[in-house]
């Protein structure tokens, strides 16, 4: 990883990982320190397609997502370390551990996500993460979950 590349955007997010509208649930990484530890942020909008049906008239992010946009933000942290932009990397969890939820996240908050690594290392295919997320200061959700890193082999010469 370049010194200076120690954060993503959302063009370098979707090189990185497959994911797309709807289910493409981080915005930005940032305060990537290697595969040791990083910050998602997402931007909670009224027009993600969850809110239609969760909950009409009282639209709360579900859990399930809070949970699935920190996985996206570890596999982002990874991504940009190991230099996977347009190397089709696949994240799958195998765990997920230890998940409380707070509070309601709802559309006009910002989610920070704030993941470090566990247990992993690069070339591993078993990596585990911890985080919370945390809206304007105040935890949100609680969460520990074991991935499958499914890296493409390098390239030899």
């Amino acid at each position: 990883m370049s010194d200076d590349l120690k954060s993503a955007d959302i063009q370098l997010i979707q090189r990185i990982i497959p994911h797309r509208y709807p289910f493409l649930l981080v915005d930005r990484v940032v305060d990537i320190d290697g595969t040791q530890s990083a910050v998602g942020i997402k931007n909670v909008t009224m027009n993600e397609p969850h809110f239609q049906g969760h909950f009409p008239g009282l639209p709360i992010m579900p859990g399930v997502t809070i949970v699935e946009a920190m996985a996206q933000t570890a596999a982002v942290m990874v991504g940009v370390t190991l230099e996977m932009a347009d190397k089709e990397m696949k994240v799958y969890f195998m765990a997920i551990d230890k998940c409380k939820f707070r509070r309601k996240v709802v559309p006009g908050d910002q989610l920070l996500m704030k993941l470090q690594t566990l247990r992993g290392k690069p070339g591993g295919k078993v990596w585990k993460f911890g985080g919370v997320a945390e809206v304007d200061g105040e935890m949100a959700a609680e969460v520990e979950f074991t991935a499958m890193m499914d890296l493409p082999a390098p390239v030899s010469a």
